[in-house]
């Protein structure tokens, strides 16, 4: 299968084309594009260096909200109150804190200067959103994504202590239930996400999901009161 070389004009080619999940390269990582891109099941995922890459891979990870799995432990340590869930107080510290955190089997970061610099704009624009978790005044864990119809796309998390970024998680799911969403994205599959309930959907079948629910209306700007 062929990866298109992206011109400047605003189009992606149809992601059921990506065999390994590679699609195209190039272009920019405006506003524009990057909601594109998630419209059409498509993110950026590149390292330093490196021309932008646009990824739509098969399978594709999804958690629903209403059926993420909270094992008993994760349910003790969500019952002592131990921490505490924020939302978009604190988008820029979050992205930091991912791009920070070394991870087994990766050299770096993906997470570009000119990555961060696009999302903390989709931030601003009332797009991308982050979970912030906290043991009193300290930021312990988190996680942020992009948020376009009834669906939010994950796309990075981080923990400084233990089960930090499993109560991210299920706060966002919490949050997303109560607007009455049900999709999160979490793109490739990992032990963590699968462990609180993740499936791995054939990407035929995430685009349809995908189709049905990105044109609807979007919870958009700060989601500190919501």
């Amino acid at each position: 299968m062929p990866v298109y070389l992206l011109s400047p004009a605003l189009v992606f080619p149809d992601p059921e084309e990506a065999e390994d999940g590679l699609i195209a390269v190039g272009a920019d990582l405006s506003m524009e594009r990057l909601l594109l891109a998630y419209r059409s099941g498509i993110f950026p995922w590149y390292e330093e260096g490196l021309p932008i890459m646009w990824h739509s891979p098969d399978p594709r990870c999804v958690l629903l909200a209403d059926a993420i799995h909270v094992g008993r432990s994760l349910r003790k340590v969500l019952r002592r109150g131990y921490f505490s869930v924020r939302y978009d107080t604190a988008f820029e510290k979050i992205i930091d804190a991912c791009k920070g955190t070394s991870r087994s089997g990766q050299r770096g970061t993906w997470i570009t200067e000119e990555m961060r610099a696009a999302y903390v704009s989709l931030h601003e624009l009332g797009f991308a959103h982050s979970v912030e978790v906290y043991v009193g005044d300290n930021l312990v864990g988190g996680l942020y994504g992009v948020s376009l119809g009834h669906m939010f796309f994950g796309e990075s998390m981080f923990s400084w202590v233990s089960d930090a970024s499993k109560v991210a998680l299920v706060g966002l799911a919490e949050r997303l239930r109560g607007w009455g969403h049900n999709f999160i994205d979490a793109q490739v599959a990992t032990d963590h996400t699968l462990g609180l309930g993740a499936e791995e959907w054939p990407r035929t079948r995430y685009l349809e999901v995908l189709s049905q629910n990105v044109d609807k209306p979007t919870q958009r700007g700060s989601w500190r009161e919501s």
